[in-house]
């Protein structure tokens, strides 16, 4: 069997699962800033959500619902649309950088810290008013 043209990585789950995974890290990297996780999950995840981020540069209300489809809860999408990609105007792609940490304790796993490339500076209350 050949592995050609097979985009994604499948992490051993159902499709269901997979999406559900990316979903929450995804959400946590948007409420967080920076995450930590395993480097094949931290490399997957660029790949979506780079493009949630090009969404919500756009703003508009159609890309506006399709952030709130792709992020789980709907705070992390306002947050993002509202807060953070407003800052991240000045690049048109690589939002987000993969760092490698640590080999984890219990099976030996590279680790990785997936975070934003921009310093992302908090809303005060004076600034959304």
């Amino acid at each position: 069997m050949h592995r050609h043209s097979y985009k994604g990585r499948k992490f051993g789950r159902e499709r269901d699962q997979r999406r559900a995974l990316l979903k929450g890290l995804a959400t946590s990297l948007v409420e967080h800033g920076k995450i930590e996780t395993t480097l094949p999950k931290a490399k997957e995840l660029v790949r979506y959500i780079e493009k949630v981020i090009t969404k919500a540069k756009i703003g508009d209300l159609h890309n506006r619902r399709q952030v709130i489809a792709a992020l789980s809860t709907q705070a992390a999408a306002f947050k993002l649309v509202d807060e953070i990609a407003p800052q991240l105007t000045g690049r048109s792609s690589g939002h987000v950088r993969v760092t490698r940490t640590r080999l984890r304790v219990g099976d030996g796993t590279q680790m990785a810290t997936i975070g934003f490339v921009d310093e992302l500076k908090a809303a005060t209350e004076e600034e959304t008013k």
